[in-house]
């Protein structure tokens, strides 16, 4: 049975009340990589780690931080591995991030066998933010609880990601789905720029409330797990119950048949994944560019910093100015990819990002409003390019297996997360500058609009037996 929108809701009103509960989990989950992953927990959970490294070397009578630098001198320690507090956010990301490639897959393939995606998608989100609200509790010296918070509020963030993803296919038509798409991670966009505005009044003005600066950070991580929980309702009260197709055959199996079952269909998608080399081809071109891109997003504020000597007001503005201006440019590219085709918005896109990185290139030292404008730049096509890629592959994979197949674009978008900033940081180191260093990833977005100009989309679409969009 066809898992398309027509079918799953032939209701037009129907239809549209679930796309518009469905876009309510971007602005929903949103915080988490931004006020919390983003802005407040890596500098606070690394001022924590050295809060006990200092404490550690006090007590065996040592000099605390003997190079004088408490971020890179005060070593802890975990498993018997020991390492500056500085850098435990870096390791932190990456463990996380392995952590999430081994359950992503599995995640996918018990939500295209599960009989209710809409109550995998609450538990997962409902356990994401109940950790990120626990995150409230880290203070002192207790960093280690601050790790394992934070390592399981990422495996509940990517795998309800992946089964909301999976959602996509069954609420909206091929005609439908760009538009859909875009407007949700627009929607993303503004509500973790209005979560982090609120956030960033907390923080700044926390004096004025009677708290001290940890205590703000505390009630911000707490508001970010009740800003998660809270608007989840929403499309959980939107969203089917049930889908039609595979997930109605097998009534209320056992969990752990029900994960078993997850590792047998993991093991048949990637089998079957090698028939649809078109598939793999945009995947592979998506893999590339969406590494440009979070590269970009993240080595922004250290190329401000360092490079161009702004100071930390206009970084912070910078991250406001980007949140806002993405939910414009991803209602945008909604409009365009309606009028002349997804994958040709999508090289559009990937050009202005070009003409972004050669632009800030040419950035002067100081100058905060030309750094705004790169912001502005980053915006506009930040939001709408993996929106636009998100409803494209939806139309790419076979009917009935999407959460399987979008967990292999997730993991495969974290397991090459690593290559971006390491061009970035090995060119900076190699050469000294930091402006040659953001030119080198010209190369992803070159590499990437080439292989998606390559693409054919279409037969790629009627080869897994999907209706093509009229508007290619």
């Amino acid at each position: 049975m066809s898992v398309m929108g027509s079918d799953v809701a032939p209701d037009a009103a129907q239809r549209r009340r679930e796309q518009r509960g469905w876009c309510w989990y971007d602005w929903a989950n949103s915080v988490f990589p931004t006020s919390v992953s983003t802005v407040f927990l890596s500098l606070y959970l690394t001022a924590v780690a050295t809060s006990a490294a200092k404490a550690d070397t006090e007590r065996n009578g040592l000099n605390p931080c003997p190079g004088g630098n408490a971020l890179v001198d005060c070593d802890i320690s975990v498993f018997g591995l020991s390492f500056p507090a500085g850098s435990l956010w870096g390791y932190l990301l990456s463990v996380a991030t392995v952590v999430q490639v081994l359950v992503l897959p599995i995640t996918g393939a018990i939500a295209d066998r599960s009989s209710s995606k809409r109550l995998m998608l609450g538990v997962l989100a409902f356990g994401g933010a109940a950790t990120t609200a626990l995150l409230a509790l880290v203070g002192g010296q207790n960093w280690q609880l601050g790790v394992v918070l934070f390592i399981l509020g990422n495996i509940c963030f990517g795998a309800s990601v992946v089964v909301y993803y999976s959602f996509l296919p069954e609420i909206a038509d091929a005609d439908e789905r760009d538009m859909v798409s875009t407007k949700g991670w627009a929607f993303g966009y503004l509500g973790a720029g209005v979560a982090l505005a609120l956030h960033l009044v907390i923080y700044l003005f926390h004096d004025s409330i009677g708290m001290d600066s940890d205590a703000a950070v505390r009630v911000i991580f707490l508001s970010s797990g009740v800003w998660w929980a809270a608007f989840t309702l929403l499309p959980l009260a939107a969203l089917p119950k049930r889908r039609a197709g595979e997930g109605e055959q097998a009534a209320a199996p056992r969990p752990t048949a029900t994960v078993m079952e997850g590792f047998k269909q993991l093991k048949s998608t990637l089998r079957e994944a090698k028939h649809f080399p078109l598939t793999l081809a945009f995947l592979g071109a998506y893999w590339i560019f969406t590494d440009g891109i979070a590269t970009v997003v993240q080595v922004a504020p250290q190329y401000g910093n360092l490079e161009l000597k702004l100071p930390q007001d206009a970084l912070i503005v910078t991250v406001l100015i980007v949140q806002f201006i993405a939910f414009v440019g991803g209602m945008l590219h909604g409009l365009l990819a309606k009028r002349i085709g997804a994958k040709k918005t999508i090289l559009i896109s990937l050009s202005i990002w070009l003409v972004v990185v050669v632009a800030a290139y040419f950035v002067q030292a100081g100058q905060e409003m030309q750094f705004y404008g790169l912001a502005v730049g980053i915006g506009l096509v930040l939001g709408g390019t993996n929106a636009l890629s998100r409803s494209l592959f939806s139309q790419m994979v076979p009917p009935g297996r999407e959460a399987e197949y979008f967990s292999l674009y997730e993991i495969g978008e974290r397991s090459t997360s690593w290559l971006g900033p390491l061009v970035f940081a090995g060119v900076g180191q190699a050469t000294g500058s930091f402006r040659l260093a953001i030119i080198s990833l010209v190369l992803f977005f070159a590499v990437g609009l080439l292989l998606v100009a390559l693409v054919p989309v279409r037969r790629a679409i009627e080869a897994v037996g999907n209706p093509a969009p009229k508007v290619l």
